[in-house]
């Protein structure tokens, strides 16, 4: 089973609120940093039709442009 995938932006505070979030949760993803990576950039936005961060894709399903307050019922939904 691969790794969710975490978009972020550096700096983005509701990345920052995310990545803290699924620390103090010991959920592990991979992230990737779209912010002057013209590629990644590229693949969150053919995954989730808009250019905002924070974007999750867990294994084909996307959350897109989120917050703590959104991520909670999602992962609730996968049993976590």
């Amino acid at each position: 089973m691969s790794l969710p995938i975490l978009y972020i932006k550096p700096g983005c505070p509701w990345c920052d609120e995310v990545v803290d979030y699924l620390k103090r949760k010991n959920i592990t993803v991979k992230t990737v940093i779209v912010s002057g990576n013209p590629a990644a950039m590229k693949e969150m936005v053919d995954l989730s039709g808009q250019t905002k961060a924070p974007t999750m894709d867990w294994q084909g399903e996307v959350l897109a442009d989120f917050g703590v307050d959104e991520l909670i019922p999602f992962l609730k939904a996968k049993g976590l």
